[in-house]
């Protein structure tokens, strides 16, 4: 079950949105509500939900009035507001969603599930620390996607590609994998699997190297014929590691 609280001022919002949630959201729990800020704070702080509903204006102050008193975020927000002009800010917030009053329950059962399938996903993403510590005995990742999670085997990567917060994998049968964590955490694990961070940007299965070349810096040639900068910073550790291997 969802851990969830109310917040908004007006008393008929309240009820409106208890009703909803009690009538077409069966995996919510509805630990509280509150009216105002100050009020809404103190729950927070006593229920610990995992999920808010949250009014934009209300007499004491903003939701937003309300997220800046918190230093640490364990709980996720959908806004509801009768004013379309914060859905920017909203978004900045990293809002689960935002809805607009009168709230249509379609939208609402909507905005519960992508809740319930963004946190099956990040309890998903903790599996690879799992697999951490248990990496001598695994030869496959479970990777969460915006799908779902994707089972890969180990000797199917060749190579890992930074992009910003994210992380792609690129296959043996050249279909790509796009994760939401970055390379970093991933070389922590992989570098004991025989992988090798040439770069800032790639993460490099020794296995599909088939050349190393000197040339533009220096760069590597895989088995699907891609061409891969070596870092001058790892160059020396790369070409101690493969004449070892």
């Amino acid at each position: 079950m969802i851990q969830v609280v109310i917040v908004d001022d007006e008393s008929k919002g309240r009820k409106t949105l208890h009703n909803f949630l009690n009538k077409f959201c069966p995996n919510v729990n509805i630990i509280g509500d509150a009216n105002s800020v100050e009020t809404a704070k103190i729950l927070i702080d006593t229920k610990q939900p995992e999920l808010v509903f949250l009014d934009i204006e209300m007499q004491d102050g903003s939701g937003f009035d309300l997220l800046a008193k918190f230093d640490t975020f364990n709980f996720n927000v959908i806004f509801v507001t009768a004013h379309n002009d914060y859905a920017l800010k909203a978004i900045k917030c990293s809002a689960v969603d935002y809805l607009l009053k009168p709230v249509l329950p379609e939208e609402l059962i909507f905005a519960v599930n992508k809740f319930s399938k963004e946190k099956e996903l990040k309890n998903l993403s903790h599996r690879l620390e799992n697999l951490i510590s248990n990496k001598h005995e695994i030869n496959r990742l479970a990777l969460p996607t915006n799908t779902g999670i994707e089972l890969l085997k180990i000797n199917e990567i060749v190579f890992c590609e930074s992009s910003g917060n994210y992380t792609i994998f690129n296959t043996t049968t050249n279909k790509k994998i796009m994760v939401s964590k970055t390379i970093k955490e991933y070389d922590a694990f992989l570098s004991e699997c025989n992988f090798f961070r040439i770069h800032q940007s790639y993460l490099v299965n020794l296995d599909y190297i088939t050349e190393f070349n000197k040339n533009d810096g220096g760069f590597v040639i895989l088995t699907n014929n891609k061409k891969l900068p070596v870092s001058r910073r790892n160059k020396q550790a790369f070409l101690e590691k493969i004449l070892n291997k």
